[in-house]
């Protein structure tokens, strides 16, 4: 059994090809620039030329992508974008016409000049990818199912909030199903306010296999307690601290005890384990973090996380959980811990690789939709080892 999974964040795309016939450790990864990135980097090289763009395609992840675009309109360049494209920027699409960007119907962009620079927005691109690892004499025909994370904030009602409709959307899923898999769908059952994780079933066109989606940081999570030192505990506080989002879940024996989420570039090592602090004596508030231009904070229970009981207090994975790191960059180790750091970080590393722990997530959530593939997948986080097949007696 084979499934590709791809978690799409604002730096890289981590994508893994589970193989149930292999040990989980010994699946084919690929660590690539995200999908916002190469947008970002082709416009950043074409506009000295200043010539005029077009962008089609799909409501994609913004930040990178998003800042090229505007630098784009902002020096006098004519730049194009056909209505679903133009979602990337605003759900608003006369918010994005404010930047001086013209919104177009799909038969006026192929009536344009072929002389204008197109390029297609989406942030899943299946024959990309499949592409890629055929260039390397692995085939993807024969999937039986594809997992793919994006981060989605949901179409916001005008007037409303971006951040307070998202933690509307996290309160309304844990409370209908406490669990992280919550955050996860099949392709048909996506909810009409998750336009970025739609936008990701539209454009993978035809594929070989069923397709699921999940929110990004959840995924994350989900998969970093698939650490052999995480799995042990099963209370535990996973913090992720993303380029763009910091968010942490406390975990415990009912599930999802409580969470909250801010934007990294807000925060500091202090007012992180502030918040951590107070996720775990339950005294943690939506205004908390809300009025600090975050997110937002659920609880869902007053009883106390006693900090100290264990070997450590927070398990932290993502790509700046260099902020609980010591500044001469040793390996941070309850002995070699600066003073300024409250907390005691244990950096995850599920079956070796903190890149893809929401690989990882994905492909339990996976077991969970689709339940006729679940056996194999969960012997295999479980850390089973698979046939005794190597993959050279295996080629994909």
């Amino acid at each position: 059994m084979k499934i590709l999974t791809v978690d799409i964040g604002t730096g890289t795309q981590d994508i893994f090809l589970y193989d149930s016939n292999l040990d989980i450790e010994n699946g084919f990864k690929l660590v690539l620039p995200s999908p916002t990135m190469m947008i970002h980097r082709r416009l950043k090289q074409s506009l000295h030329t200043r010539t005029p763009i077009l962008l089609t395609g799909h409501q994609m992840g913004g930040g990178p992508s998003a800042w090229a675009i505007e630098e784009y309109a902002r020096a006098g360049v004519p730049v194009y974008m056909t209505p679903s494209a133009a979602t990337t920027l605003n759900d608003e699409l006369d918010k994005v016409e404010a930047l001086g960007i013209k919104i177009i119907s799909e038969d006026e962009a192929n009536s344009l000049s072929a002389t204008i620079k197109r390029l297609e927005l989406k942030d899943f691109d299946f024959e990309l990818i499949s592409k890629t690892f055929s260039d390397y004499g692995v085939s993807l025909n024969d999937l039986d199912a594809i997992a793919v994370a994006v981060f989605d904030h949901g179409n916001a009602p005008a007037g409303v909030s971006d951040r307070q409709f998202r933690f509307d959307y996290l309160d309304e899923r844990i409370k209908a199903k406490n669990s992280l898999s919550a955050f996860a769908y099949l392709s048909n059952d996506i909810p009409n306010i998750m336009t970025r994780l739609q936008s990701v079933v539209d454009s993978a066109n035809e594929l070989p296999c069923p397709l699921i989606v999940m929110d990004t940081a959840p995924a994350a999570v989900l998969g970093t307690t698939f650490d052999s030192q995480v799995t042990t505990h099963r209370e535990k506080i996973v913090c992720n601290i993303g380029n763009f989002h910091t968010l942490a879940f406390r975990l415990g024996e009912m599930g999802i005890e409580g969470v909250f989420e801010h934007h990294t570039g807000e925060i500091d090592l202090a007012k992180l384990e502030s918040l951590l602090q107070r996720l775990a004596d339950g005294s943690l508030k939506h205004e908390d973090v809300f009025d600090d231009m975050g997110h937002g904070a659920l609880m869902y229970s007053q009883e106390k996380f006693e900090f100290g009981k264990d070997d450590f207090d927070v398990v932290v994975t993502g790509p700046r959980r260099s902020m609980f790191q010591t500044i001469d960059h040793r390996p941070l180790t309850v002995k070699n811990r600066p003073s300024s750091t409250v907390l005691r970080p244990y950096f995850a590393v599920p079956f070796g690789d903190m890149m893809i722990a929401g690989c990882f997530g994905l492909l339990a959530a996976t077991a969970e939709i689709l339940p006729e593939l679940a056996e194999p997948i969960y012997r295999s986080l479980r850390g089973e080892s698979g046939r005794g097949v190597t993959p050279w007696d295996n080629p994909a």
